[in-house]
């Protein structure tokens, strides 16, 4: 029997197929990453019996990324990085094995059906998948089929049974246009993102931003934000008049008039104006009007409408709405969420997703009429030619999904149940008022069908007073007319929805990727989102905006990245050469970097006046070990210490505290050290400034701190302090925290676990011994005799950590309360061990796990 494998993009989306197709009788297991199950059935492909093997992968496989010494910042000119750098797709997250995971389901199977997302990055996670299991699989016979490409919208019955019926090929051209995009936005990203990091945190000491990036997306997004923000304030309020009008129309009954002129800027003529109509006693009615208009229902739904949306009403974030979308579409709610196109197709079925929603008690009385009455034909919208508009695929409740979900799933059906309504139908009445020489009007609406607007309460008509019912000549008296002073004012800071908006007209991003670009922009700490989602820009978003249209206005005006986009969508079209595109934009864009280079001076006269000089910021905290005056810290991010007599920086680890160890100085450069923590619950380790920034030994990384130190005889390092390979983690060895009595710990150098153990010790030393059964160091502890848990009145004892009975008494297991970038390693839980890589002194050999009892800490993990 052969064996057919498919591929969904989500673990949960691998599951919901699999139940489907098989109708439940299936069986599974996690596969080898403990991550992604697979679900294992028999049915019939291609009018033969086949094994059936449903997986997934967990978004991309694999990323794009620079090779060996392009990675390090301090060794490349960016320059290099347009085109002498050389790229190498590595798997996106090491961690889940993807690649080994897909080889080893995919050995020995005869075909591959590709469910993944049907848009652009799901072609290119095709080619992925395929690039990992086609060379396990058995060989195809001549001309025989063996690729095939699963295509729907919705993860319903119908749909999935559809597309696996109707299966077709993956599409190479819509994957290399995602490849292109991938390597503009890596190249021309990276090495503005360096140039301009690296010459400004070098003089700025209060940029609060770790990272000065550029995007060729991401840019332009905060130009529109910066853009906003000057038309502000270069607005000049001007003072204008207006001439408002009251006419009574019976005894308890009045109207307000607006004035045809609506205003003027001239203060003697608005008076003269008042002066003619006040010695009016009447208001001659001349022309009177009813008109019956309709409010259109909505379009049908498409990405870009719900993330405005979700953001001017619901108050949710565009990454957040576009991720709990996802969440709704992967558990069969909603159809899938990244469209273009606001068209329903001619076959599409209206009915099936309005009858779900027959019984739902929010709005079974509208559906239920529509029904029995009859559906009205959705507005012609446009057809993007991806997936139909975003629709409800069945009922849920707010119980069901959570209030967060709740509130998107709720709108997404609302929306949908309006575009096959009618339209909303209201009389507009209106009135023309002669008063002495000048014309007023007033206004009034009644509705006469709510129309969509019953589902969609907040799109009603306002309800307004019913005008009177009169005729050409008609008087009424006037009770009162007077004179306003007002005065224009300036438009409000962007909204998310409005630069959303700007963004869809420009070209800038895809429906998939503009929640990221504006996310980035808050991230960088370019603009802040205050009340209303309103994006104002910080002080380091208006400078660097500025810095850009005085030396090249293109770098963040929308119009190059448009076209960029437009070449991009020819690729996915099979109409323009990938290599041509990437080389040609590349090409531009190196020439605006060179030119950038060169004119950074003009950004830099913006920078002084708004950024303090590294010199002039920060407080003292430790001395440099090569003049060995007071160097400064610098909190704002990234934090560094400066030494203004060196002109030296030297970077720390982030997300932390910093302060100073003792006064204790490093054994090899004489700076004094600095201690790091991440609060009393989490991890703390001592560090040098100049080692952490410059390795002394071949097996040390920038960025390490003394519990990584191979130092052969220094108290602080990993030689001295390290007790034994990490329970948790492959790489990391557990460290003695000397700072963290009476509480004392013992965590990974590498990840983020903690083990807090032998509170209210006097002291607590590493041992030069080791453990008999596992190689682990022994600690000596001393106890305040009041509170010795030992038996007895022993106040002393020695002891291993992983295998002493007593020991394993007094530890409790925990992470870290938070991590920065260099802890590397996660969270997977790992039984096998091999020995501890961190150097020891002779007599004091590498630690390693028992392989044949289970200690107190493996233990935590059971």
């Amino acid at each position: 029997m052969k064996t057919v494998l498919m591929v969904a993009e989500k673990p949960s989306l691998a599951q919901s197929i699999a139940k489907i197709l098989s109708r439940g009788s299936m069986s599974s297991h996690k596969g080898l990453n403990g991550t992604c199950s697979v679900h294992e059935y028999t049915g019939t492909f291609a009018g033969q019996p086949v094994h059936f093997k449903m997986t997934s992968v967990c978004g991309h496989v694999m990323t794009l990324d620079f090779l060996g010494k392009y990675n390090k910042w301090d060794k490349v000119d960016p320059a290099e990085l347009f085109s002498q750098a050389p790229t190498e797709k590595k798997e996106a997250n090491p961690k889940l094995n993807m690649v080994k995971f897909l080889q080893v389901e995919g050995r020995g199977c005869d075909y591959i059906v590709l469910w993944l997302d049907c848009d652009k990055e799901g072609e290119n996670i095709c080619f992925e998948v395929l690039d990992a299991v086609l060379p396990v699989m058995n060989q195809a016979h001549s001309g025989e089929k063996t690729v095939f490409r699963a295509r729907f919208s919705s993860i319903t019955d119908t749909d999935i049974c559809n597309a696996m019926a109707r299966l077709g090929e993956p599409d190479h051209n819509e994957a290399l246009s995602v490849d292109a995009r991938q390597e503009l936005d890596l190249r021309i990203g990276c090495a503005f993102t360096r140039f301009q990091t690296k010459y400004f945190q070098g003089k700025y000491g209060n940029l609060d931003s770790s990272l000065i990036s550029f995007g060729p997306c991401q840019t332009p997004t905060l130009g529109f934000c910066v853009e906003r923000h000057d038309k502000i304030q270069s607005f000049k309020p001007e003072t204008y008049w207006v001439l408002q009008a009251k006419v009574n129309t019976d005894k308890d009954r009045s109207l307000l008039l607006d004035w045809d002129r609506v205003r003027v800027f001239d203060r003697e003529i608005a008076q003269m104006f008042l002066n003619m109509t006040k010695l009016e006693k009447e208001a001659q009615v001349e022309a009177t009007s009813r008109k019956e208009k309709a409010k259109q229902r909505p379009l049908a739904l498409n990405t870009v409408e719900m993330l405005r949306v979700a953001s001017s009403s619901l108050g949710m974030g565009p990454q957040h709405a576009m991720q709990t979308a996802e969440r709704l579409y992967t558990q069969g709610y909603i159809s899938y969420p990244r469209t273009e196109t606001t068209h329903y197709p001619e076959n599409f079925d209206l009915k099936g997703p309005l009858r779900q929603q027959a019984n739902h008690p929010a709005w079974a009385d509208t559906v239920k009429r529509l029904l029995a009455e009859g559906i009205n034909r959705p507005r012609k919208g446009h057809d993007a030619g991806d997936h139909p508009p975003i629709t409800p695929m069945r009922s849920a409740s707010e119980a069901e999904l959570g209030s967060e979900a709740w509130r998107l799933y709720e709108y997404i059906t609302r929306h949908f149940i309006a575009t096959v309504s009618y339209d909303c139908k209201y009389l507009q009445s209106s009135i023309s008022f002669r008063i002495g020489p000048e014309h007023f009007t007033c206004m009034g609406k009644t509705v006469i069908s709510p129309g969509f607007t019953e589902i969609m309460p907040w799109q009603s008509v306002p309800l307004e007073e019913n005008l009177p019912t009169c005729q050409r000549g008609d008087t009424f008296p006037v009770s009162e007319v007077k004179m306003l002073e007002k005065q224009t004012s300036p438009p409000d800071y962007l909204t998310e929805a409005e630069l959303i908006t700007l963004m869809e007209k420009h070209g800038i991003g895809t429906d998939a990727s503009i929640p990221v670009h504006i996310n980035n922009i808050c991230q960088r700490n370019y603009v802040v989102v205050e009340s209303g989602r309103r994006l104002k820009p910080t002080n380091l978003g208006i400078v660097l905006v500025h810095g850009y249209y005085k030396i090249d206005a293109e770098l963040v005006l929308p119009t190059i990245r448009s076209a960029v986009e437009k070449q991009l969508n020819l690729i996915a079209q099979g109409k323009a050469d990938y290599r041509q595109v990437l080389g040609h934009t590349l090409d531009i864009f190196k020439r605006k970097f060179h030119y950038f280079v060169d004119s950074i001076a003009s950004m830099d006269e913006l920078m002084e006046v708004s950024f303090s000089p590294l010199a002039a910021t920060g407080k003292p905290l430790s001395r440099c070990g090569k003049c060995h005056r007071f160097m400064k810290y610098i909190q704002a991010k990234p934090s560094r210490l400066h030494c203004s007599h060196c002109d030296e920086t030297y970077t720390l680890p982030q997300n932390g505290t910093i302060k100073l160890y003792k006064e204790l100085r490093c054994p090899l450069d004489d700076f004094e050290l600095v201690l790091w923590s991440s609060g009393s619950r989490g991890k703390s380790y001592p560090l040098c400034p100049y080692c952490s920034n410059h390795p002394p030994f071949r097996d040390m990384k920038k960025g390490m701190g003394c519990n990584e130190c191979t130092h052969p005889t220094c108290q602080h390092s990993l030689s001295m302090l390290g007790i034994g390979q990490c329970v948790e983690c492959e790489n990391g060895v557990l460290v003695l925290d000397p700072t963290s009595g009476p509480k004392w710990k013992v965590a990974c150098n590498k990840c983020n676990v903690v083990a807090h153990c032998f509170e209210n010790a006097h002291r607590v030393r590493v041992s030069a011994d080791t453990c008999s059964a596992c190689e682990a160091a022994l600690l000596d502890v001393d106890f305040n005799k009041a509170k010795s848990p030992l038996p007895g009145d022993e106040t002393q004892h020695t002891g291993c950590v992983f295998c002493d009975p007593i020991f394993q008494e007094l530890v409790e297991l925990k992470h870290a309360a938070s991590c920065h970038p260099m802890h590397r390693g996660g969270p997977g839980r790992r039984q096998g061990r091999g020995r501890a890589r961190g150097r020891r002194p002779a007599g004091k050999p590498s630690a390693r796990r028992p392989k044949d009892k289970m200690s107190a800490l493996a233990a935590y993990f059971v």
